[in-house]
């Protein structure tokens, strides 16, 4: 016998609020969105980001390909619309931990400003900062160890951003950041720059 719906209350209004969350943890949640081709250096430097913001006490999430393709989205193909389903699901997680007061880093490919400008609107676009790692081709090519570039130039991997499908560059990141002229410190020297003013909070 199913229960009547009378019985069920929403309880959004009975949970602690996202101010809450953020003066006992005291920082404010954020979206650091990095995009860019594959073997541009996003996951690495989402993960020495956060070791850093770590260091300095701010309790951070890294979301990429690893941890979400194998579980949350490991129903997911590489179709269009498949591609757009992942990412919708990684902004909607994303908005749970930004609510949270976590400061989250999403590393996906995420080709087109579509898909960016969507996660951008479920997270809010106050919370959402896209950081373009701008890394060439070439260079990108010359990293990759698993030889995906060279399996989608002979056409064994269809729809393969940057060979056969299209990236869309963004068109006004919150920061640009070449992985082929800037190291790695400098790197993330240049994102705490960014970040730390937009998740301190103000007494």
């Amino acid at each position: 016998m199913t229960e009547p719906t009378n019985h069920i209350y929403p309880v959004f209004d009975r949970l602690l609020s996202r101010t809450d969350k953020e003066q006992l943890l005291h920082q404010r949640g954020l979206m650091v969105w990095l995009t860019g081709l594959s073997g541009s250096g996003k996951s690495t430097l989402a993960i020495a980001l956060e070791r850093e913001l770590h260091r300095r006490g701010i309790l951070c999430r890294v979301l990429d390909g690893d941890n979400i393709r194998s579980g949350i989205n490991n129903n997911l193909g590489f179709s269009a619309e498949d591609r757009k389903e992942n990412i919708r699901r990684i902004a909607e997680v994303g908005k749970l931990f930004v609510n949270t007061g976590i400061v989250t880093l999403a590393a996906f490919i995420s080709p087109t400003r579509e898909m960016r400008a969507m996660a951008a609107h479920i997270i809010g676009e106050a919370d959402f900062l896209e950081v373009y790692v701008s890394t060439p081709l070439a260079t990108c090519e010359q990293r990759d160890v698993k030889g995906l570039y060279a399996k989608a130039r002979k056409g064994d991997i269809s729809h393969f951003t940057g060979i056969s499908a299209p990236f869309e560059a963004p068109l006004h990141p919150a920061l640009s950041l070449d992985t082929s002229v800037l190291d790695i410190e400098q790197s993330v020297g240049r994102l705490l720059e960014l970040v730390i003013p937009k998740i301190t909070l103000t007494k």
